[in-house]
This record gives C-alpha cells, sequence and structure tokens, in this order.
C-alpha cells in the first residue's frame, strides 16, 4: 500500500508560506495558541486517518452498506474509524471550549480533515456530515436547540445529514413537496419523502439528526416558501436523551458507483402522522438558513475531490517511479534496459497534470478556510466583510470546476497504470468511481456555473468580483521581478474575463438570462483556469522565498515548474474560452430543443 496520503511539507507549507497561519493566533478568538499545537493536532489526523480510515478503503468499497432486518449494516471498521475521529477531538475542535471544543482555526481543521478525505473519502463523510449540520445549528438555532443538539453531536453521540432533495425535484429545491403543519405546542407535523440522504440511516450513534426542507401549509410557492426543520430519528426525552420513534422512516438504499462506504437513503417522514419537527429561525427563510450548510459542504466538496485527485496522484507517482516499462526514444536496441515510466516525457504531463490539481486544490480549499476564518473572527469589519464577499465568488469555482479538473487528474492517474490502472488490484480504479460523486452532489456543477455568471459576479453591484480582482492584483505585485512571464500571462488573462463578464451581464440586461447563462459553463471554465493559474502563481512567490528547513530545493522546484507547466498549459485554456464568448453573438448558444 502507497502511502497516498498528503505530504505533510505540503501542508506546513501552506500554512506557514501561503497563508501565514500565524497571523491568525492574533485574532482574540485563538490568543494563545501556537504553531506547536497545530503540529500536534495535524499529526494526529494523518495517524489516524491512516490507522483508522485507509485501513478499510478497499473494504468499505467491496462490502457496501445492507439492510438487515431493518436496519442498516455496514463494516465494523467504518464505525472504528469514526469512533476514533471523534475521540479525538475532531468534531469540535471549531467550536467554543465551552462546548468541549477547542477553538481551533477553521483553516487548521479543515487542513487536518484533508488527510481523512485522502484517507477514505466515504467514511470521512459521516463526520464531515454531522459537524456541518451541527454548524447550521449552532449558527441559527435557538438557544434551546443548540442545549439539545450541539455537544452530542460534538461528540459523536448523534450524527447530522441534509435532507434536501426528493424523488421528483432532484436540485429543483423550490419544487419541494415535504409539508409542515403547525402544532399546538409549537412544534411541526412533517410529512413527504427525501431522496440521496446521505447518512439517513445507521447504528452507529444513538441519534440521526436531519436537518430538513419543507414547506409550511399555507407558504408561499416556490423557495420562498421553504422553512427549515429540525427532525431527529428518535425524539428527545426531558433529559436530551433518545426516546421514542419520530416516524422517521427508511423506505430504501441507494446503490452507487462509488461513496459506497457512505449509506445514501431514501427517507419516508410522516408515514403515519407522527413525524414531529422543530423550527430553525424563521418561517419561509429555510433556504438561506440552508445555505450556511450547502456552502460549507460546497467547499468540502471541492477539497475532497482535490483529496481524491491527491491520493491517485500518490499512487500513480509511486508506480511511474517503480514500473520499469520501454526505452527512451531512439533507442533501438531491444536489448537496452527498460526505463521506469517516469522516464516518458507524457507520462510526467500526466503527473504534473495531477500535481496541479491536487496541490492546488489543497492550496485553494485552504485559503477558503482562511477566509471563514476571517469572516467570522477578524477584529476589522471591513475584512469580515471582504473575506465573505471572496468566498462568494469562490466556493462555486472550487465546488465546480475544481471537482471536474479532480475527475481529469484521476483519469491520468488510471492512464499511467495502463491496464492494470482498470482492474481493482490498484486503488486509482475506486478512487475515479469515489470521485465521480462530486461533480453531482451539493449542486450539480451547471447550478455551480449558473449561480457564479448569474448571481456572483453581479453580486453588490460586482463587489464580490472586485473583491476577488484585489487578491489576484496583489498576487500579480509580489510576482512581477521573479516571475514576469506569468505576471504578464496572467494580468492578460484577468482583463480578458473581466470585459466578458461585463459583456454578458450587459446581454443579460437586455436579453434576459437565456440569452447569457447558456454558455455559463464555458464561463466557469475561464474562470477556473485563471483560478488555477493564480493560485499556483501565489504558491510559487510563497517557494521562491520560503527559507524554513521543510522546504528543500526538490520541494521549491516542484512548486515553481508545475506553476510554470499550469501557465503553459492551462492557463491558454482560459483564453481560448473568453474567445468563445466574446464570439457569441445573440443567437441560440446550443442546438434547440427539437434538433434531437
Amino acid at each position: 500500500m502507497n502511502d497516498r496520503l498528503i505530504d505533510p511539507a505540503d501542508i506546513a507549507f501552506q500554512l506557514d508560506e501561503v497563508l501565514d497561519i500565524d497571523s491568525l493566533m492574533l485574532f482574540p478568538r485563538f490568543a494563545g495558541q501556537d504553531r506547536a499545537d497545530y503540529d500536534a493536532i495535524l499529526g494526529t489526523a494523518r495517524t489516524i486517518a491512516t490507522e483508522k480510515f485507509l485501513n478499510h478503503y478497499a473494504k468499505s468499497d467491496r462490502e457496501e452498506p445492507q439492510l438487515r432486518d431493518g436496519s442498516v449494516v455496514l463494516p465494523p471498521e467504518i464505525a472504528e474509524g469514526v469512533k476514533a475521529f471523534h475521540d479525538a477531538g475532531f468534531a469540535g475542535a471549531h467550536h467554543d471550549e465551552e462546548l468541549g471544543g477547542l477553538q481551533l482555526p477553521w483553516t487548521v481543521v479543515q487542513a487536518a480533515f484533508a488527510y481523512f478525505q485522502a484517507a477514505n473519502i466515504a467514511t470521512a463523510a459521516y463526520p464531515f456530515l454531522t459537524i456541518a449540520a451541527a454548524n447550521l445549528i449552532e449558527a441559527h438555532g435557538s438557544k434551546a436547540q443548540k442545549e439539545r443538539y450541539l455537544g452530542r453531536m460534538i461528540s459523536g453521540d448523534f450524527f447530522g445529514t441534509m435532507a434536501l432533495s426528493e424523488p421528483h425535484a432532484g436540485s429543483s429545491l423550490s419544487d419541494i413537496r415535504t409539508t409542515a403543519r403547525p402544532r399546538e405546542d409549537g412544534t411541526y407535523a412533517i410529512k413527504g419523502g427525501k431522496m440521496w440522504t446521505s447518512g439517513g440511516e445507521h447504528e452507529m450513534g444513538r441519534n440521526i439528526v436531519h436537518m430538513l426542507l419543507a414547506r409550511i401549509e399555507g407558504a408561499p410557492a416556490g423557495i420562498k416558501g421553504l422553512s427549515l426543520f429540525i427532525v431527529p430519528r428518535y425524539r428527545l426525552d426531558a433529559d436530551g436523551n433518545p426516546g421514542e420513534p419520530n416516524d422517521v422512516a427508511l423506505a430504501g438504499l441507494n446503490h452507487k458507483m462509488g461513496y459506497r462506504g457512505t449509506v445514501n437513503t431514501v427517507m419516508n417522514f410522516g408515514d403515519n402522522d407522527g413525524c414531529i419537527g422543530e423550527l430553525v429561525g424563521e418561517p419561509n427563510k429555510g433556504l438561506s438558513y440552508m445555505f450556511h450548510m450547502m456552502n460549507e459542504a460546497r467547499i468540502g466538496v471541492g477539497m475532497g475531490a482535490g483529496m481524491l485527485a491527491y491520493a491517485g496522484y500518490r499512487e500513480s507517482l509511486a508506480y511511474a517511479r517503480e514500473r520499469q516499462q520501454g526505452r527512451p526514444p531512439g533507442e533501438k536496441d531491444p536489448a537496452a534496459p527498460q526505463i521506469p515510466l517516469i522516464g516518458h516525457a507524457d507520462v510526467r504531463r500526466m503527473l504534473a497534470i495531477q500535481k496541479a490539481v491536487a496541490e492546488g486544490t489543497l492550496a485553494l480549499g485552504l485559503l477558503c478556510a482562511r477566509w471563514v476564518d476571517e469572516r467570522q473572527w477578524a477584529p476589522e469589519k471591513s475584512a469580515r466583510n471582504e473575506a465573505h464577499l471572496k468566498l462568494e465568488i469562490v466556493t462555486p469555482v472550487l465546488k465546480s470546476w475544481f471537482s471536474d479538473a479532480a475527475l481529469r487528474a484521476n483519469e491520468a492517474a488510471i492512464q499511467i497504470l495502463g491496464g492494470y490502472g482498470y482492474t481493482r488490484d490498484f486503488a486509482v480504479e475506486q478512487i475515479y468511481r469515489d470521485n465521480r460523486l462530486n461533480p453531482i452532489h451539493e449542486g450539480a456543477n451547471a447550478i455551480q456555473a449558473l449561480d457564479l455568471l448569474g448571481r456572483k459576479v453581479a453580486l453588490q453591484d460586482g463587489a464580490a468580483l472586485k473583491a476577488f480582482g484585489w487578491e489576484i492584483s496583489k498576487t500579480l505585485s509580489e510576482s512581477r521581478k521573479d516571475f514576469p512571464d506569468e505576471y504578464h500571462a496572467l494580468g492578460q488573462a484577468w482583463t480578458r474575463l473581466s470585459a466578458v463578464t461585463e459583456t454578458l451581464l450587459q446581454r443579460q440586461a437586455d436579453h434576459g438570462a437565456a440569452a447569457s447563462l447558456a454558455p455559463a459553463q464555458s464561463y466557469i471554465d475561464a474562470f477556473g483556469n485563471i483560478v488555477m493559474a493564480w493560485i499556483w502563481l501565489k504558491q510559487a512567490v510563497a517557494a521562491s522565498k520560503a527559507g524554513r528547513a521543510y522546504i528543500g530545493e526538490t520541494f521549491r522546484k516542484g512548486k515553481i515548474e508545475t506553476c510554470r507547466f499550469v501557465f503553459r498549459w492551462e492557463l491558454p485554456k482560459a483564453v481560448l474560452a473568453c474567445a468563445q464568448l466574446e464570439t457569441l453573438g445573440d443567437g441560440e448558444a446550443y442546438p434547440a430543443e427539437d434538433a434531437f
């Protein structure tokens, strides 16, 4: 088994050199913490990920969840891994000390979680969903709801889910039919069905807390009539412990191409008119609350996709170094010794693609985590607002473009292994199947593209786009002397995309959304390639200046040469996409319905 987890030196490089993690310790929230604390957390995460997550990666794929006697049965190693995760305090690491947390920066927590995602994305999904559900309750729940649920979810006694999609609607949340009828005691009777609910049924904890969207009787149609409810699997007694069943029933299991260790369910609520839910916040504002969990999950999905790209990269890199096959071009002597695969130029091309995506996603995902910390804890309001705006722009790009890129990276890993890569004898086959889900869940990638072009770039009269533009400008300023070619290429690409953005927004004003949003995928392709180039230039600048012991010449060279690879082969794709968008005109972007 190859060590496919993230290189610890890369984590340290991101925290120290790219993100300046020491500056976060100046926030009152993190006062008294030091780098040694973070190193201990990260070391523990890597150990547990290796010993308790990676150890059953293949088994949890072979032995997917089964329904026996009305209960979901999982390989026991999944529960053991999740318990080790909770026992080490990772689920509550970012929460207040009063709740049993460590008040760690979200940046550090996400760096630690990246190890678990690289080791076993399916097992990591259980704490991932529970953490996100707990964060949602902490942000928008009442004091009583926080007292009843938060501590138990942080400890791993209760688990959490996101119950949004329905069989007839999928991503079209405006068509949700699940209803909520007010009861005299202030609670609501919930009735309806949910589809694709990950973690919806299992026996790892004493309760499962569903964060559920439903429509209160008489509420407006569409998304403006959705409310958010806490719907536990078991009702809580006076002491907050699980009591009688809450009429939440498993209707079936979905059998998936990948992520098989994560149970995925069809759930019925209120078949016997006995399902009770607690309203979170105000009526009809459920979707705005749920976006707290959804946006966190979207960043996590992008990171998870990148960590699967990282895992595939490390697997295929080890194989390319060990496997002897073929001879250099021009070598005609069949008796000449074979060379390692890595000696072939095209294999190095495929390795470079993977390294660019894997390490680029890690850098961008941790930068987003840093912005989450700034949005919540920065002392200055202006800094909090700026971080929020940058997250608004980058979240759909990280979720969408980078999850697509990660899948292409996994394809390259399989290709390097050749026929072996297509078999279950090697992990890259499963890694690819696991990663294929990431462009779909938490809002299919086309929805992210529509969100970026249709809403985010025009947000607050372009304030979000401008805030991100300042980030690019800062990196350009830092790179001008040592990376002049990259400085000019990125600056020109960003200027061109900015002009295209204005054109598309004007087209939307003149001709409506249909005229401007049809090519949203081409737009996010251009945006994503530019973000990739920017995050790599940011890393190259940091690597060229870094002087710490773990930044050896090989590490430094890897960062700088990969940056140049991205600028030579990937950034031009953004220019091509901009050219296509510039010549689109006012006609149909794609064939009409009757062309098929």
